[in-house]
């Protein structure tokens, strides 16, 4: 698979939905979680990433124009035993749960499905970044658009090559119904030195009318600490 420039993906995509992002530095020192998210509806974009004691969590920027949160406030990451756990639904909190009961990344998913929201059916993207650098993805998606059948894609990344990382997000551009993401995880650059780069690099290639907030982080692999930045459209 090709190794593409992130910026220019979503720089030629007006709407990737949500998008997750799990590699490594350029030299080697840090594994390295990203998580942004889009909306086109006020419902959607009225919403901002907020720090929780183990990661970070979608709340209303104005509670009084929040309609329906069923699908928009959940937790995006969480941690378990130096583990990151990065989503876009409340599927965190299964996978979570499953971890720490000593089930499987696979199995906690196995009980889940693409999203209600006809006629997109949003898929489900999830990823676990281990504390040693190792990471999966996976993909629970709609077969062609019917509700009735889930496809479920995982992919597991046993050594990540040093600069480089892999990329799922959930439509392949705008639409009505917005299409499914399609294929593998893109193989992507991650050569951004720290967290608040790479951030900005992100951020500056989202579209500008449908961005909403961004997640990034570093971890060094060698002592467990971590370096977050954090973007809201929001303020």
């Amino acid at each position: 698979m090709k190794l593409q420039s992130l910026p220019a993906l979503l720089g030629g995509n007006p709407y990737p939905g949500r998008g997750i992002v799990l590699g490594r530095s350029a030299d080697n020192a840090a594994s390295i979680a990203a998580y942004f998210i889009m909306g086109r509806s006020e419902n959607s974009r009225n919403r901002v990433f907020s720090a929780t004691n183990d990661g970070i969590r979608t709340k209303a920027f104005d509670a009084s124009k929040m309609k329906d949160p069923s699908l928009i406030i959940y937790h995006p990451v969480r941690l378990l035993d130096g583990n990151l756990i990065v989503t876009n639904g409340d599927q965190t909190d299964t996978i979570w749960e499953a971890l720490k009961q000593g089930k499987s990344f696979q199995s906690a998913l196995a009980e889940r499905s693409f999203e209600q929201d006809p006629p997109h059916y949003t898929p489900r993207i999830s990823g676990l970044l281990s504390k040693d650098g190792r990471f999966q993805l996976s993909i629970l998606k709609s077969a062609d658009g019917r509700p009735d059948c889930c496809c479920r894609y995982f992919y597991a990344y046993q050594t990540p090559p040093a600069g480089e990382g892999r990329f799922l997000h959930t439509y392949a551009g705008d639409g009505d119904p917005l299409p499914s993401f399609e294929g593998e995880p893109v193989r992507v650059k991650l050569e951004a030195p720290d967290a608040q780069t790479l951030a900005a690099g992100i951020w500056d290639a989202l579209n500008p009318d449908n961005r909403v907030s961004l997640f990034v982080r570093y971890t060094n692999l060698s002592d467990g600490n971590y370096q977050d930045a954090v973007i809201n459209k929001n303020r």
